[in-house]
């Protein structure tokens, strides 16, 4: 509403002079109208319309994840809130925590393997229901840690396509299957008439469907593929399509760096340029890496003992290890006599073999060693041992470790400074703390806010619980240190203790699911 000041003193109008005020035209002042409220109109039903995609399936601030109780299967979210009673038999998929799509299992004949699927959303609605059958599309890498592809396999007239999680059709039901290609993301293989290819997770055509086969040649979709023809033969195709290996090589290993790439024929292993030019075929029983300067050349073995050649043929460590593999450029962790050590490639020793197991961490700069009662010692890169203990966690995008030194739990940066527990929990409300040998939770200022009367406990989780033992059981607190769920938990076989509200993980932490008595 507009409001108008008129001023008192104004010129006042002289009585008897003819005055009209203009008159309204009421046909102009209708159309106005009208076109307002159809223009009103419009933005409500555009509002609906996203509103009513929004709520179909909708990203929240919450997390869902699956849950078992009574031998049945539900959801819940991340305040411990049943989303999904516990009412199915089969358990419950949820491609993405973020995300209120719950894939369900039922009607199964376990004697033909046939079943039903039907994906529901948070309010317990059925959705996507023009689809004969709704998949999630699990992979897994070497370690065997599986997840979920960001998209859904639909099945129409008996044909398949992919759907992402808000619905939107991806790709139309055309392939006879789809399966993600094992241990590489947003990469899938799909098979068309008996031929195969590869699409991203967004839909987009990589590789057309024209291939006896296809697999990945390295840890992700960008270092190519490796391809399959009709008359058995080998090639690879890179990322955009095109020809890097023409397909006439018995096999392709997944071993490449540099434009070099290492191929079989006759049974014989050969290291070839991108265009096919071999450089080395002789010298070696196998070739194991190729290291990550090319002039450095590569890891090989003979009689089974590994050792260092240039592409020249040059040996520059003689076979006589155990095993070797590259940490970072002209430094390899070597194996010899059980134990592991570190050496450059004048086959000096800058870690003593003295380890039960190396690995090294580029993005710390670090080397993680482990002793034979499973401790560690956290080396840098200059090869000094900087701190010891158990390894509790190392997170790469904080930028923290976490180790177990004696009874006491410290933190460190990747320049090995000491932290306090409120610089790497930041969000944290609570936060661990022992006394006397018993554990309770301060807040950030250090004020008690749990006593200390437990004998174990973890830190508090980003849904705000923790866990907390007493008695050998194990309950859980909120993040204002009330206890939600008392201790009556024995999860002394359980790799990890975590908490939502009265839920605690299962025992295959793979899986990610939480159980309640």
């Amino acid at each position: 509403m507009v409001y108008c000041k008129c001023q008192k003193g104004g010129r006042r109008m002289r009585r008897g002079r003819r005055y009209e005020e203009p008159k309204l035209n009421l046909k102009k002042v209708f159309a106005v109208i009208v076109a307002i409220i159809v223009v009103i109109m419009f933005i409500f039903i555009i509002k609906g319309i996203l509103t009513k995609d929004e709520e179909q399936t909708k990203i929240s601030s919450k997390d869902y994840v699956a849950v078992f109780q009574d031998n049945k299967w539900g959801v819940i979210d991340s305040n411990g809130n049943t989303v999904i009673d516990p009412s199915y038999e089969e358990m419950i998929t949820i491609p993405n925590s973020k995300n209120d799509v719950f894939l369900c299992i039922y009607d199964v004949n376990y004697d033909t393997g046939e079943y039903k699927t039907k994906v529901l959303n948070s309010k317990n609605e059925e959705i996507f229901t023009q689809y004969e059958q709704i998949e999630a599309i699990s992979n897994k890498d070497e370690s065997d840690n599986m997840w979920y592809e960001g998209v859904l396999k639909v099945q129409k007239d008996g044909k398949y396509g992919i759907i992402d999680l808000s619905g939107k059709e991806l790709t139309a039901c055309q392939y006879n299957e789809i399966v993600a290609i094992e241990g590489i993301k947003n990469t899938l293989k799909v098979t068309k008439d008996g031929k195969v290819g590869v699409l991203d997770s967004e839909g987009k055509e990589l590789l057309s469907t024209q291939y006896i086969d296809v697999t990945n040649l390295g840890k992700d979709n960008k270092a190519g593929f490796i391809v399959a023809g009709e008359d058995g033969k080998f090639g690879i195709v890179d990322y955009s399509n095109q020809t890097i290996l023409e397909t006439k090589y018995d096999e392709i290993e997944k071993i490449y760096g540099n434009d070099r790439y290492v191929v079989k024929q006759a049974g014989k292993q050969i290291l070839v340029q991108k265009d096919g030019t071999e450089i080395l075929s002789t010298g070696f029983d196998e070739i194991k890496e190729i290291l990550k300067n090319v002039d450095n050349g590569i890891i090989y073995t003979q009689n089974g003992k590994y050792g260092v050649m240039k592409m020249s043929g040059e040996i520059t460590i003689t076979a006589s290890y155990d095993e070797l593999k590259e940490a970072k450029s002209g430094i390899l962790i070597a194996k010899q006599n059980g134990k592991y050590g570190v050496i450059d490639l004048q086959s000096n020793t800058k870690i003593e073999p003295n380890y039960i197991s190396i690995s090294y961490n580029e993005k710390a700069d670090l080397y993680i060693a482990e002793k034979e009662d499973y401790s560690n010692d956290m080396i840098d890169n200059t090869f000094t041992v900087r701190q010891s203990g158990v390894l509790i966690d190392l997170d790469d995008e904080k930028g923290y470790m976490e180790l177990k030194q004696g009874e006491e739990y410290a933190y460190y940066n990747f320049k090995f400074e000491p932290k306090n527990v409120t610089e790497i929990y930041t969000a944290n409300t609570l936060f661990k703390s022992k006394k006397d040998g018993r554990y309770g939770f301060v807040d950030k200022d250090g004020k008690v806010v749990v006593d200390y009367q437990y004998d174990d406990a973890t830190q508090q989780n980003s849904y705000g619980y923790a866990g907390v033992k007493k008695d050998g059981k194990w309950g859980a607190i909120d993040s204002k240190g009330n206890v939600v769920q008392e201790p009556t938990y024995d999860l002394e076989d359980y790799l990890k203790i975590d908490f939502i509200g009265r839920w605690h993980l299962g025992k295959d932490i793979n899986m990610n699911y939480y159980n309640q008595l």
